[in-house]
């Protein structure tokens, strides 16, 4: 599992940490019941307090996303496709949110973040 934080990034470090966890279940690299690193094995690996990655752990677990057993650590929680999917979703939903603020905080009109989306699945489709 690779993870990489930012100390420029107005994000917290756990959060940074949780959301590239969630990515890694979403994209099938971490798989229902895979291990993650001890709290404390990422903490070192990545030069942040054990605090740290406590909060994210947490954090994942009170979403669903993992389930830890005290003793033998923290997996990933198992995922019907269709909750998995709706997760996706609504992470997708969170970002279109942050683009559309960010879009009209720049004067941006509706058409030309539509017009700009239809460019993109163009270039997805080539």
């Amino acid at each position: 599992m690779n993870i990489i934080i930012s100390t420029s990034s107005k994000d917290p470090l756990f959060l940074q940490i949780k959301e590239q966890i969630k990515q890694h279940i979403f994209s099938g690299t971490l798989k229902e019941g895979d291990a993650l690193p001890s709290m404390r094995l990422l903490a070192k690996d990545l030069k942040v307090s054990v605090i740290t990655t406590k909060r994210a752990y947490e954090e994942l677990e009170k979403e669903g996303y993992l389930v830890t057993s005290v003793g033998k650590g923290s997996f990933v929680a198992g995922q019907q496709p269709h909750v998995l999917r709706e997760w996706q979703v609504r992470e997708l939903e969170n970002d279109l949110e942050k683009l559309v603020k960010a879009s009209k905080h720049l004067g941006l009109t509706k058409r030309e973040i539509v017009q700009m989306i239809e460019i993109y699945f163009e270039e997805e489709n080539e």
